[in-house]
């Protein structure tokens, strides 16, 4: 039972509800001495009845979920008994219940009882930046500047985080230059005024005060990091010398370390970037996501010890999508031949991007160690999180299908499929595709002008249709109209530029055949494609040329048909 009257306040109750912290949008300055004795300066308040039913009332509520009844509680408490700590968990509870007006008059109430405090101060300012009165908070911000010289750059760096936020950002953008205005030697000033004009796309402004932010203090790194992301748009080349200067003379700036390793992998430098990525490690052993970078481009270089061990270290570190790491360990064990440990990481994959490709994986192992029924099997009892998931999980089966030559199966699978949902684009390619397997052209034709009908910009439909066409010698004409139609609107993708060599070959158009296979084979060394350009070349006499072009690619494709039927043709 709670005596009637003469006792205070209850201190460490309200300690306890406050959870005795200073976070907010604005990091506090630690406790000092000077803190402490801003406590002992504290009211002494009697526990009236009217008090302890204000108090309970407000925690009762906010333990109900009451939040707005829980703040204006405490609101009143807070004017009644001055105590600084109940005004700032009214604060606390309006600020993280996202009511605005409360919030902004709880903690106007804070820095009224207790002016010199740094954190009502902040609070409030991002109560009324979050309430749009951002006019009422600049001559706080501007106190707060000026208040300690010793941290009006940290200050500075704050604004960014507290303003984003806001909706006009042209607006927020002329405060924080008002705000910089008297702080023209500080770099940290610049770099805030730098950081609004992105927000408020205003790259001119942004690039002359990083600029002017670098002059002031060229080992400023977040800066730094700026400026390269500005050079990158114009060069990665640039932009990366700039880094490696920048790293020379600052070898301790790990983000500015950090964009540079991501620069170089961008670049296709994965043996550059994984050097800096390990450099990186050494000073952070713990990151999850310097682990896997090194793991990618470890696999990108094809060094699977070194993957294998950073994608497993990843895993360990709660890398946020794990499944992606397993699906990854995977492949590397299909490619060290050891089928049964890469089905036990398909088979632990259970959500997210790869889930269907390693449920894919696993029926094709069981498939290639002659388990079809089982494969079959495993793809129709996986569960499909979305519509998109079942068609690539029966594309899957009909793609086991054709790897074991069951073509009318997979046709059958296919069109099974297609009847179910008639419209779905990538199951009429796909059937159309298995048609051509059993020399169903009508199928194909009827199949593929579908698709086009339904997807005019379906660049692979044109080229399907145009390049079975030419390979049987039929409708040239036609076939050159449609892989001309593909070309334009994919002109950079080598198999469609191997289609119209084919077909200029086919026409009689040697040269100009041949000329699309070298681009196309440049682009990608497929086999097929291999093929086609040794053929031509074998017609236009060039068979040394021809034979070594075939040669390298059975190498490398030791199964494909197409390559050994060319080579069959020609080679005795």
């Amino acid at each position: 039972m709670v005596a009637k009257g003469g006792a205070r306040f209850p201190d460490a109750m309200i300690l306890a509800q406050t959870g005795g912290t200073e976070d907010g949008e604005f990091h506090s300055a630690p406790r000092t001495a000077a803190t402490a004795e801003s406590a002992a300066k504290l009211p002494s308040q009697a526990l009236s009845r009217e008090l302890l039913y204000k108090f309970l009332l407000a925690e009762i509520a906010a333990q109900r979920g009451n939040v707005r009844l829980a703040a204006r509680a405490y609101v009143e408490l807070a004017q009644a008994t001055r105590d600084p700590r109940v005004a700032r968990r009214a604060t606390e509870i309006a600020m993280n219940g996202r009511m605005g007006d409360i919030a902004a008059e709880a903690s106007s109430t804070w820095l009224d009882i207790d002016p010199e405090s740094p954190q009502a101060k902040q609070t409030l300012i991002a109560a009324l930046v979050g309430n749009s009165k951002l006019q009422d908070a600049k001559p706080l911000l501007q106190r707060l500047l000026a208040a300690d010289k010793a941290r009006t750059g940290s200050t500075f760096m704050q604004l960014h985080p507290l303003l984003s936020r806001y909706p006009d950002k042209n607006a927020a953008f002329e405060l924080v230059r008002e705000l910089a205005k008297p702080y023209a030697k500080l770099a940290e000033a610049h770099f805030a005024v730098a950081q609004m004009a992105l927000s408020a796309d205003n790259p001119e402004v942004a690039r002359a005060e990083v600029a002017e932010t670098l002059a002031l203090n060229p080992g400023f790194e977040p800066a730094a990091v700026l400026n390269s992301q500005f050079l990158q748009r114009e060069s990665t080349a640039s932009a990366i010398a700039y880094l490696d200067g920048f790293l020379t003379r600052n070898p301790k700036a790990r983000d500015a370390r950090l964009m540079y390793a991501r620069m170089l992998a961008a670049d296709k430098r994965p043996t550059e970037a994984r050097r800096e990525f390990e450099t990186i490690e050494r000073d952070a052993p713990q990151n999850a996501e310097v682990a896997v970078m090194i793991g990618l481009l470890s696999l990108q270089m094809q060094d699977f010890d070194a993957a294998e061990a950073r994608l497993k270290r990843g895993i360990d570190l709660q890398y946020r999508d794990s499944d992606t790491l397993r699906f990854y360990l995977g492949q590397i064990a299909e490619e060290r031949k050891r089928d049964a440990e890469a089905l036990g990481w398909y088979e632990q994959v259970q959500g997210g991007e790869q889930f269907v490709p390693a449920a894919v994986r696993y029926a094709l192992i069981l498939a290639r160690q002659n388990r079809m029924p089982e494969a079959r099997e495993y793809l129709r009892n996986v569960q499909a999180q979305s519509p998109e998931q079942r068609v690539l999980l029966i594309q899957a089966e009909a793609q086991v299908l054709r790897d074991s030559k069951a073509y009318q199966e997979a046709f059958d699978v296919l069109e099974a499929a297609l009847e179910a949902e008639p419209a779905q684009p990538d199951l009429l390619y796909d059937v159309a595709m298995a048609a051509e397997r059993l020399d169903r052209i009508d199928v194909l034709e009827a199949r593929l002008k579908q698709l086009i009908a339904m997807r005019p910009d379906h660049a692979q439909a044109y080229n399907a249709l145009g390049y079975t066409l030419a390979d049987r010698n039929l409708r040239l004409d036609e076939a050159k109209v449609l892989i001309e139609k593909a070309l334009a609107l994919a002109p950079e993708d080598p198999f469609i530029l191997d289609s119209m060599g084919w077909v200029e070959y086919r026409i009689g158009n040697i040269d100009r055949g041949l000329a699309y296979l070298q681009q196309a084979y440049l682009k990608r060394p497929d086999p097929e494609i291999a093929a086609h350009l040794g053929e031509v070349l074998w017609v236009k006499g060039d068979r040394v040329q021809a034979e070594r072009i075939w040669r390298d690619s059975l190498n490398s494709h030791p199964a494909n048909e197409e390559l050994k039927a060319a080579m069959a043709r020609h080679l005795q």
